[in-house]
């Protein structure tokens, strides 16, 4: 077998990945109060819905996010989408024989050329899948967030919520986590945590909301419709972004690792079915 460069650099990113959540896990955690303004959407303009309804997706406004294919541990595909019940379920599963050979799958949606924009307030209605070595999310970028610029104005990847933290135990999981990045994915990359915040329910048994209000000059995030976290780190990004549902797999080229989530491989490739359920997502801008 030759030396594989990218699960290599994948192995070594999921162990630092690992490490600095495990040190935030003790120091940077706090719980999702109900407290503080509750975010009013009723003086906002609604510009982007969807409660998924019907029995297909809206191909419309959702398209492929970076195409079908490898993905981290496993691979993308549009077979691990469906549209049942007014929600959107991306499964994750291992398949013997799946479109791109046995390995495990799951999926990811972006409205990228489909809808875009700059500020307002974003939010899901979600309940994220359950299991070790993966995670849920929903974020936003836009394609510069891959240009190294020295600061995020110009495009950033903004995770309203991702969800890694199920593998932990009973008294752990009930865990999102808040963050952002620019420059890329390489070397010049930079990243902060917003917070790590517990859930006042089991977030993957209950729906709740996570919402970002992003501003020229801030990013305010919400859970269950009050602020939980604000900032303005690396300079807040003044270009239209796009929307983004997905899971991951930890790993690197198609090939599961241990990671932040845990390692896939630990559940029983048989039997093991985990379901990202998304009841609906809304974009608004300030009136």
């Amino acid at each position: 077998m030759g030396f594989n460069k990218k699960l290599l650099r994948a192995r070594l990113e999921n162990a630092a990945i690992t490490f600095v959540n495990t040190l935030l896990q003790a120091f940077h955690k706090s719980k999702a109060e109900r407290t503080g303004e509750k975010i009013d959407t009723d003086a906002m303009e609604l510009t982007f819905e969807d409660h998924f309804d019907g029995d297909t997706l809206n191909t419309d406004i959702w398209r492929a996010h970076n195409a079908f294919g490898v993905r981290k541990g496993g691979f993308w595909s549009g077979s691990q989408l469906r549209v049942e019940n007014s929600n959107l379920i991306i499964t994750t599963e291992y398949l013997e024989n799946g479109e791109f050979g046995p390995a495990w799958y799951t999926s990811g949606i972006e409205t990228e050329d489909r809808f875009e924009q700059a500020f307002g307030y974003f939010e899901c209605r979600c309940i994220p899948a359950k299991g070790q070595g993966l995670w849920s999310a929903f974020w936003m970028m836009n394609a510069n967030v891959h240009n190294v610029t020295g600061h995020s104005r110009n495009g950033a990847e903004i995770d309203i919520f991702e969800s890694p933290f199920w593998f932990r135990g009973e008294n752990k999981r009930n865990r999102v986590t808040l963050n952002l990045h620019y420059n890329g994915y390489g070397l010049h990359t930079r990243y902060k945590n917003v917070g790590i915040f517990q859930l006042d329910n089991d977030p993957y048994e209950n729906y709740n909301t996570y919402g970002v209000k992003w501003t020229p000059d801030a990013y305010t995030f919400y859970i269950n419709g009050y602020p939980v976290a604000k900032t303005s780190w690396g300079g807040v990004s003044q270009k239209p972004e796009y929307l983004i549902l997905s899971c991951e797999v930890d790993g690197g080229d198609a090939i599961p690792t241990r990671g932040w989530s845990g390692y896939i491989e630990r559940n029983d490739k048989k039997t093991f079915k985990a379901e990202f359920k998304v009841d609906y997502v809304r974009a608004y801008r300030f009136r």
